[in-house]
């Protein structure tokens, strides 16, 4: 089945916008029910009716504007700023000289800060930083003078929204960052699936090639000559493997973009609801004329990706026996099931290892008991020891929690050291 591109935004700034949204009803609420609260002192109580009904139905209308930051245009933003400044400098005109003196709330009252913060969202704290100063000099000219109350009210809200702003680009900063984390993290497991079925597939034919053809001899050996080096080219390839280029949104309002490769076979697989696996019978097809299989009398439960991953892991280490080990090595599979964990252990009478052999076999790019053994254990949480002495064989230890639910994202099949 094909790999399906699974594309997933990453949006901090949703929530504020939801936020936007609630605060400008709430605080339209407010300014009506302050008005009605005192519109018998105004002196042209008309004409605060007529721009609290513009205000109201504005708000109403223009809330799908500030749901989303693709919504909330440059054009939406200056209109609605308008409005704003327009109540603040109407409200000399529509209330009493007494009461404006005294300190009384402009028509739009704290209405106006759902204006300027919509800038501080969408643009930043520049943005912020100009929607705020209009505000502040309309209500320096609605008050006549600069008094200690306005201008405190002023430099709250300037500094209040440039704040909101600094973070917005903070937040949309962070956002791709991580975005590029979760991308380079996709791609390095995408990079050890790959390489895991290569080392099965193609690498272990290329290998063969170059052992015939120099065996053989003549054309055959120039012909494993050749096969050696694009093994060795392809090793190369797969353990530096390549990072996609990250992609974001146009508008980087709109969020951070990651993609990742979904895998339906293996997905349906790792489903939990397909219910607990036996151990024993992935392991069974193991047994052979040399190959030895101790199992429990009962089943060994364990979840889909676990045990199939713990089944691979015991499929490198005989793959390794089979290679290393020479054709009359025997090895034994011995499976325990304890109350905590699952430890299986697979042991053969070859030549064992030798001292730096490992070391020495990843730096060359083989990465069998790296990626195909430890790898796949420590991706469903387990552990993975192996124990070798020259000429007293060798002997792998997997050691698995029963609560671990599945693998963290690499899966492949076994390969070779």
């Amino acid at each position: 089945m094909p790999k399906r591109e699974r594309v997933m935004r990453m949006s901090v700034e949703q929530p504020l916008w939801r936020a936007l949204t609630g605060y400008r009803v709430l605080t339209m609420v407010y300014v009506v029910g302050l008005f009605v609260s005192a519109c018998g002192k105004f002196e042209r109580p008309w004409l605060a009716v007529a721009y609290l009904a513009v205000l109201a139905g504005w708000t109403l209308i223009t809330l799908p504007r500030v749901a989303t930051a693709a919504n909330c245009t440059k054009r939406f933003l200056a209109a609605d700023l308008t409005i704003a400044i327009v109540g603040i400098l109407l409200t000399r005109v529509a209330d009493s000289a007494a009461r404006v003196e005294a300190g009384g709330p402009t028509l739009p009252s704290i209405w106006t800060a759902g204006a300027v913060l919509a800038f501080a969202i969408k643009g930043g704290w520049r943005w912020a930083a100009f929607a705020s100063t209009l505000v502040g000099v309309a209500n320096l000219i609605h008050r006549g003078a600069p008094t200690r109350d306005t201008i405190h009210n002023v430099l709250l809200v300037w500094v209040a929204s440039i704040a909101i702003g600094y973070v917005v680009e903070v937040a949309r900063a962070s956002e791709r960052t991580l975005a590029r984390a979760l991308e380079i993290e996709a791609a390095t497991r995408e990079r050890v699936r790959l390489a895991r079925d290569i080392h099965d597939s193609v690498l272990q034919v290329l290998a063969m090639v170059q052992r015939r053809g120099t065996a053989l001899g003549g054309e055959a050996a120039e012909l494993g000559r050749m096969a050696g080096e694009q093994e060795v080219a392809l090793r190369t390839l797969v353990s530096g493997g390549l990072v996609p280029v990250s992609r974001i949104s146009e508008d980087a309002a709109h969020g951070a973009l990651v993609r990742a490769v979904d895998e339906p076979d293996a997905a349906a697989a790792d489903d939990p609801s397909t219910g607990p696996v036996d151990l024993r019978s992935l392991l069974a097809p193991y047994a052979g004329a040399k190959i030895t299989l101790s199992e429990p009398g009962a089943p060994v439960p364990l979840a889909p990706p676990v045990a199939r991953e713990l089944a691979g892991a015991v499929g490198a280490a005989l793959d390794n026996v089979r290679e290393h080990a020479g054709d009359g090595a025997r090895a034994w599979i011995l499976v325990e099931d304890w109350p905590e964990e699952i430890i299986v252990t697979v042991r053969d009478d070859g030549p064992g290892i030798p001292e730096g052999r490992l070391a020495q076999a990843e730096g060359e790019g083989r990465l069998g008991v790296a990626l195909s053994i430890r790898g796949r254990l420590r991706d469903i949480g387990g552990t993975a020891e192996l124990i070798s002495v020259p000429g007293q064989g060798t002997e792998v230890e997997l050691k698995v929690p029963k609560a671990v639910e599945g693998p963290k994202g690499v899966r492949g099949k076994a390969e070779k050291r």
